[in-house]
């Protein structure tokens, strides 16, 4: 049984109650990615140099926890994701892996993926603002620019079109409860690391909270989508096009749609500065020639905005919401990132000077914002 969203129609509006939705959910994602350090390019490095430690975990966690809370609510009836567009419809698996590997090489050059660029640009991180702006401009240059025509001939060179075929479940022939269980048990194994090396409980919870924001986007607007008199895209939080969107409507445009993804990023925004205030982080961060040389973030803006686009999605639009719903393309890019971000750690930074490069702990394998 669905919540009555009636009252709030009638206060927002349809469009304005999905707006408010998404502010409120990138309100909580923004300061619980903050306060838990949550970023996949830190446990990619920390996975290549070190293996399995805590910034490993917390990053399975989250995604552990996106898979668990959303295969929970379908399961419960509350939630149907056969329409959404990660599984219907033509997918690119040839844009899921170069896509996944170019984001992945730009997410360690430019020390961040997009998600965590947007939530340290609310952190005085002047860098990551740059690089942010950059990115979103790519992005959209490949979704509707000049950019578009090489996009899409990447993206045509291996597809699939067929029913089905772009469901995980379906194509190893699934049960419609193995999802979930592959959920709990990534879960289990990462608590189990986390608290091995270390976590605090708090992370634990804070970065668990992340993962469920992902449920609760996919649970707001499939819950508006049915009692919307207009159409309304049933989906969950992702970065690259919504930034891109977001920047090129508030240049554009007097005035912007009431879309989820209009409350999402300027929320995410927000809750991560608040976050800095209250945890006294914030602080203003800016390029050096020598630790933080400015073409580094350029080309690495520019890998993840062309690369975001063609995976889909970046390592939390793509990965994590896509991946809780078990999309075949989704999980193809979250390896091709992972690969990507692997070989370009190698071939850049580690095979100069491993702690130094990136300021890497030794023992403890943690690495710094």
């Amino acid at each position: 049984m669905s919540m009555n969203l009636e009252y709030l129609f009638g206060l927002f509006g349809e469009g304005g109650t999905v707006s408010l939705g998404g502010l409120a959910i990138g309100l909580a994602f923004g300061a619980l990615s903050q306060r838990s350090r949550f970023c996949m390019r830190a446990a990619t490095i920390e996975f290549f140099r070190f293996g399995l430690g805590p910034k490993v975990a917390i990053w399975v966690l989250a995604f552990a926890a996106a898979i668990i809370g959303t295969q929970g609510v379908i399961a419960a009836g509350l939630l149907d994701v056969t329409n959404v567009r990660q599984l219907t419809g033509q997918g690119s698996l040839s844009g899921a892996v170069i896509g996944g590997l170019m984001f992945g090489a730009g997410m360690v050059l430019a020390r961040g993926c997009a998600s965590r660029i947007l939530v340290l640009s609310a952190t005085g991180n002047l860098r990551a603002l740059v690089t942010g702006l950059i990115l979103t401009i790519i992005a959209q240059s490949s979704l509707r620019g000049v950019l578009s025509p090489l996009r899409e001939w990447i993206a045509g060179l291996w597809t699939v079109s067929d029913e089905g075929t772009r469901d995980l479940s379906y194509v190893f022939g699934l049960s419609d409860s193995t999802p979930l269980l592959v959920g709990l048990v990534l879960f289990a194994a990462a608590l189990a690391i986390a608290l091995r090396t270390g976590v605090s409980r708090w992370v634990i919870v804070g970065t668990t909270g992340v993962g469920l924001m992902i449920t609760a986007g996919w649970l707001l607007t499939y819950t508006i989508s049915l009692q919307s008199f207009t159409p309304l895209a049933v989906k969950s939080i992702s970065f690259i096009g919504p930034s891109a969107d977001t920047l090129m409507g508030l240049i554009d445009h007097t005035h912007l749609p009431l879309v989820f993804d209009l409350g999402l990023v300027p929320g995410v925004f927000a809750g991560s500065f608040l976050a800095s205030l209250v945890g006294r982080d914030f602080k203003f961060q800016c390029f050096s020639i020598e630790q933080n040389p400015m073409p580094r973030y350029i080309i690495g803006a520019a890998l993840m905005g062309f690369g975001g686009m063609l995976a889909g999605g970046c390592a939390v639009g793509a990965v994590m919401t896509g991946g809780s719903i078990f999309s075949l393309t989704a999980w193809m890019a979250f390896v091709a990132m992972w690969i990507g971000g692997g070989i370009t750690d190698y071939l850049v930074d580690r095979r100069q000077d491993v702690p130094a490069a990136q300021g890497i702990d030794i023992k403890s394998g943690l690495v710094p914002r």
